[in-house]
């Protein structure tokens, strides 16, 4: 847990991109690729599941406009992910703060080159078994 008057995202200035009411886009530092983005809810909020219907609309409204831009301006195509590490602390690379990442893509950009052309050694084939217990987990919610 953060305190607000700590959270960076909570205090932007000159690294805004495009805002609408409820939601910020902003250039992230450190960075993956030239363009990655961060977009969050302006309200300080830390756990996914607590962003309002609202506020996650004006969240995807700044996305999808940086999506259409970053994809042809810096790359081919865009990745858009969301993190939550309650395990780990607070740091320059991770913010308690709700936020979403819009990474350009290309063919073998520097992404690939330095990690996913390792990435198929992580896939493994879904089982009867997993797909049974995750399936119960869920339907028990």
């Amino acid at each position: 847990m953060s305190d607000i008057k700590d959270c960076p995202f909570c205090h932007l200035k000159e690294r805004v991109l495009i805002e609408n009411d409820m939601a910020t886009a902003f250039l992230s530092d450190p960075r993956k690729v030239k363009g990655h983005t961060l977009v969050t809810p302006k309200r300080h909020v830390e756990k996914p599941w607590e962003v309002t219907p609202e506020e996650l609309q004006a969240v995807y409204e700044l996305i999808f406009k940086l999506e259409q831009k970053l994809a042809s301006g810096h790359g081919e195509g865009a990745d858009i992910r969301q993190n939550y590490r309650p395990f780990l602390e607070q740091s320059r690379l991770k913010v308690d703060h709700v936020h979403f990442h819009v990474i350009p893509r290309k063919k073998f950009d520097r992404i690939y080159e330095v990690a996913e052309h390792f990435d198929t050694v992580l896939f493994e084939k879904l089982t009867d078994d997993e797909q049974n217990e995750v399936r119960k987990l869920i339907e028990e919610a």
